[in-house]
This record gives structure tokens, C-alpha cells and sequence, in this order.
């Protein structure tokens, strides 16, 4: 009989953060028959959302949420396997890119961030789950980034976004259109900073998720 050798990872080594959800992931069933499952990939925007508005993953149990603050899409694109294809979802939510910008783990460019996007909704196809493709959310700026401007950037990733979407008829769900005020940042009663949403915010996005994941299973 073979010996299984298990691995732990340091912080410093867990680059993409594997283990955040290891043993959620260990110990989540396989969904039931009819179950509709549907994983949220994402950074604090998603990683926040249990926390700051749980009822909506408490009112949606086949909801899987698997954000990551601060990560970004090259580190979400690493843990794509573990952390939704082999959950075996019906659909999956993808929310990646402002942590790019703000340039969390160096400079990249808008070009290679929507690459990596592109590359989860590929995963995501060749394993035959749905995708919401979500936007960008206005930002004006990012207190741990001062030195970023942000809002042109995110408006240029949304256009490439929104673009590949349409080309390859994924569902697009626009979160900055309905939260982004005049200045091209988000909406102030929407958020608790000029990034994350508040308990407001997440009452805007919620209909629009679900809205887009319905769209996504027909």
C-alpha cells in the first residue's frame, strides 16, 4: 500500500493561498443530485461579503463562497482547480481584478490581468461550468496604494471584459454601472471605503448575482 505524504505549506510558500480552503474544500459532500451549486472565486469583495452580509449565503446554502482578500488573479487563477472545479459547481462567479491594479504583487498590465481572467473562464468551460463573468467595482483609490489611480484602469478592464463576454457569449455581470457615482469611484453610501462595499452595496449586488447566475443556468 502506498504511503500518502502530506505536504504543509509555510505562508511564505503558499503563494496562492491553497490553504485557506483546504480543508473546507476536504470536507464540503459532493453536491446532492439536483443540487445547483455555484462557487464565488474572488478577492475581499467576495471574501467580505459572508461577513459584512452573511444572509445571503445563509438564505443560499448551494452558494459557495471561496474569496480571497487581497488576492489576485494570477493567485486566484492557481487555486481554480482546488478552490471551484473540483467543488464540481454548476456555475461559478468570477470577480478578479482590482488587486491587479493596485498592484498587490507587482505591476502587471491590464492586458495580462484580463488574460488571467480569461484563462479561469476557459478552466471553467472545459469542465462544463457555467460562468458569471462580474466586473470591476468603481474604485477612485486605495488606501494601502495611494500612489494608484485606479479609475481609468478598471473602466479599461471592464471594456476588454465585457468584449470578451460578448465574443464568447459568457454572461457579463455588470456590478459598476449600478454602484459607480460621477467621479468614477464608487457610490459613498454604497461603501465602508472607496473599494469594499457596505451592508448597501451588497443589497445592489445581490439581485444582479442572481439575476446573472440564472441567466447562466438556462
Amino acid at each position: 500500500m502506498a504511503t500518502v505524504v502530506k505536504i504543509q505549506l509555510t505562508p511564505t510558500e503558499d503563494w496562492a493561498n491553497l490553504n485557506r480552503y483546504r480543508q473546507a474544500n476536504e470536507q464540503l459532500k459532493a453536491p446532492a443530485k439536483k443540487e445547483q451549486r455555484i462557487v464565488f472565486i474572488g478577492n475581499s469583495i467576495t471574501d467580505n461579503w459572508t461577513r459584512d452580509h452573511g444572509q445571503f449565503f445563509e438564505a443560499n446554502p448551494s452558494y459557495v463562497n471561496r474569496g480571497i482578500s487581497g488576492q489576485t488573479s494570477s493567485q486566484m487563477l492557481v487555486r481554480f482547480r482546488p478552490d471551484v472545479i473540483e467543488l464540481k459547481p454548476k456555475a461559478v462567479v468570477i470577480s478578479a481584478g482590482t488587486n491587479d491594479i493596485a498592484g498587490n504583487r507587482g505591476e502587471i498590465s491590464i492586458a495580462r490581468i484580463a488574460g488571467n481572467i480569461f484563462s479561469m473562464v476557459e478552466l471553467a468551460q472545459a469542465n462544463n461550468i457555467k460562468v458569471v463573468l462580474a466586473s470591476v467595482l468603481p474604485a477612485s483609490s486605495y488606501s494601502w496604494s495611494p500612489s494608484i489611480e485606479p479609475a481609468d484602469k478598471i473602466i479599461e478592464l471592464n471594456t476588454l471584459l465585457k468584449a470578451y463576454a460578448k465574443d464568447n457569449k459568457v454572461v457579463y455581470l455588470d456590478y459598476y454601472a449600478a454602484m459607480v457615482n460621477e467621479n468614477k469611484g464608487l457610490k459613498k453610501d454604497l461603501g465602508r471605503d472607496t473599494v469594499h462595499p457596505n451592508a448597501a452595496g451588497y443589497d445592489v449586488m445581490e439581485p444582479l448575482v442572481q439575476a446573472a447566475i440564472k441567466k447562466a443556468l438556462k
